[in-house]
């Protein structure tokens, strides 16, 4: 009995020798694979961000020897780094002035997008009223309008109501053209809360507003939070519409560093740092809220 034991052992390792050599090979293949897509996402992301790596290092370095070389000779010469260009920036008020109007254009803009989307894509989503869904299609249907439509009836409406050159007129074109995004994400999102918790809810007594601040608005943040890192995005890099309606005198920084080009077009100095500012400042913010971002558009836009 035990020789046949051993023959029949034997006869069965070499059946399972091809078995266990097709797993390994499959395994290398696997993690070669995944290893280079890896590799791949790596040099891809250096890729995006060598730009941005460029305006930093030409942001550091003199007028003069941004003249004489490009920027990667810092890395063989980092003594070339300085300070001074943003000591300049700041004491530029034409700058710092746009840095300012830019930020009051850009929070209220993304605010009362957020806040009216919110209400409307509620309303939409849960509230009965005649027409619901055909001004659900009309506000689908404003999607496809482009903004360059709207810019010569906007201007003259603008011009007579007083609002042509103005931080306001500003503000209400791009929550104008900011809502029907807002309201077709927030409307898909907010539709796919159950609605056995919306009517638990109504059965404890609670009302509309009260059910919208404390259930809605809570299930509703990864939506919202990326709703808000698009407008943001949308605005503080818009240059059309604030070189059309916004105060000369007090233009956004996309518009200041367009002006100073035509004005002044060798002040390297001044444009570097402050180009590098007006773009560092979208990055921080979506990298900052990029997982509410990823989980808030796959929720909204996929039912």
């Amino acid at each position: 009995m035990t020789s046949l034991t051993t023959e029949t052992a034997a006869e069965a390792a070499p059946r399972s020798a091809p078995g266990s050599g097709a797993r390994l090979v499959a395994r290398l293949a696997g993690g070669a694979a995944s290893g280079a897509v890896r590799v791949f996402l790596v040099l891809a992301g250096l890729f995006w961000l060598m730009p941005t790596v460029g305006l930093l290092l030409s942001s550091l370095r003199s007028p003069s020897d941004i003249a004489a070389s490009g920027w990667w000779q810092v890395f063989t010469a980092p003594a070339q780094l300085t300070t001074e260009n943003y000591a300049r920036l700041l004491a530029n008020d034409t700058i710092t002035g746009s840095l300012l109007s830019t930020v009051l254009i850009t929070v209220p803009a993304t605010l009362l997008v957020l806040l009216v989307g919110s209400f409307a894509g509620y309303a939409f989503a849960w509230l009965e009223f005649p027409g619901r869904d055909w001004w659900f299609l009309g506000v689908v249907a404003l999607l496809v309008v482009p903004v360059q439509v709207a810019l010569v009836p906007v201007s003259k409406l603008f011009g007579a109501v007083g609002l042509f050159e103005t931080t306001a007129g500003v503000v209400l074109f791009h929550t104008a053209f900011g809502l029907p995004f807002a309201i077709f994400l927030l409307r898909n999102f907010f539709a796919e809360i159950p609605r056995e918790l919306l009517e638990a809810a109504r059965l404890d007594g609670a009302g509309e507003i009260r059910l919208f601040t404390r259930v809605v608005l809570p299930l509703g943040g990864p939506a919202i939070a990326s709703l808000g890192i698009f407008q943001f995005l949308w605005v503080w890099n818009d240059m059309l519409v604030a070189l059309i309606f916004a105060d000369s005198q007090s233009p956004p920084i996309t518009v200041a560093l367009q002006q100073q080009v035509r004005q002044f077009g060798n002040n390297v100095d001044v444009l570097a740092p402050g180009a590098f500012v007006s773009m560092v400042v979208p990055l921080v913010v979506f990298f900052a809220f990029q997982r509410q971002f990823a989980s808030g558009v796959m929720a909204g836009a996929v039912k």
